[in-house]
């Protein structure tokens, strides 16, 4: 299988996992409802929405959220661009997906802020649940000011601090609160993937290209030394052939000179 039909299928896989995940949290769960998965305390379906960053960070600024989405839809189009270039130097497969699941993960956020406004109405904080847009019914939004829907919770465990803990002692804080959805989980994984297993594909030389670039230029020496060998064979053919021709002219001549006279 090409490797860019590889890349194509992780961004839409993890494009549409996420995209089927927000579309059923977002119509069956009231905003802040939650539930076990697998029957585990620690890992939890729990929903949420945002308008700013992954895991929940966002913007005071009015137009923090527009800026924000114009950077997602300027990133996507460099990180594909940057994707065509791997391909064409023959980088490893494993670097191609982590750009691609960081490519997936940046295209299911921009589709929550581009549509999600549009599409459905709000999700109230006090019980409802949200619908999608159809005769009288509207959005809650406007183009590229939709919320990103999360729900992924893993409050993994809660840490209590002694009383003698500079500066927390007494507190309790809880270890791994964000809430996130597969966009985000896909970028961090992507990211992690790079720092840990792919960093040596940016700082060594790849030998790939420079084979390719020997095997280029040795056909070319190869034409060019039997160019310049018929070059020089056709250059002393003649003067070989004339200097012969001289010779043997000379030598008729001798044997006509000293050839008896008949009277």
């Amino acid at each position: 299988m090409k490797r860019s039909y590889i890349v194509i299928l992780v961004v839409a896989g993890v494009l549409l996992l996420d995209q089927w995940l927000k579309f059923y949290i977002k119509l069956n769960f009231e905003y802040n409802h939650e539930v076990s998965l697998l029957g585990l305390d620690w890992a939890r379906l729990h929903f949420v929405e945002n308008e700013g960053m992954a895991f929940g960070i966002t913007f005071g600024w009015e137009y923090g959220k527009l800026i924000l989405s114009l950077f997602r839809i300027i990133m996507v189009g460099a990180l594909i661009w940057y994707i065509r270039e791997l391909i064409k130097v023959q980088a490893p497969t494993g670097l191609l997906v982590s750009i691609g699941l960081i490519t997936a993960g940046a295209l299911g956020n921009i589709v929550d802020s581009a549509i999600y406004g549009l599409i459905f109405t709000e999700s109230p904080y006090h019980g409802g649940l949200a619908e999608l847009v159809s005769g009288d019914k509207q959005g809650y939004g406007t183009f590229l000011h939709g919320k990103v829907v999360d729900m992924l919770y893993f409050p993994i465990k809660y840490i209590h601090f002694p009383d003698w803990f500079p500066g927390v002692g007494g507190d309790t804080m809880l270890f791994f609160s964000p809430i996130f959805n597969i966009a985000d989980a896909a970028i961090t994984c992507g990211v992690l993937s790079i720092l840990l297993f792919q960093r040596g594909f940016f700082k060594e030389p790849h030998p790939h290209v420079e084979n390719g670039a020997a095997e280029t230029a040795e056909p070319m020496a190869t034409v060019d030394e039997s160019a310049t060998e018929d070059a020089e064979f056709s250059a002393e053919a003649p003067e070989s052939d004339t200097t012969s021709d001289n010779v043997e002219n000379a030598d008729n001549q001798e044997d006509i000179t000293s050839a008896p006279k008949i009277s």
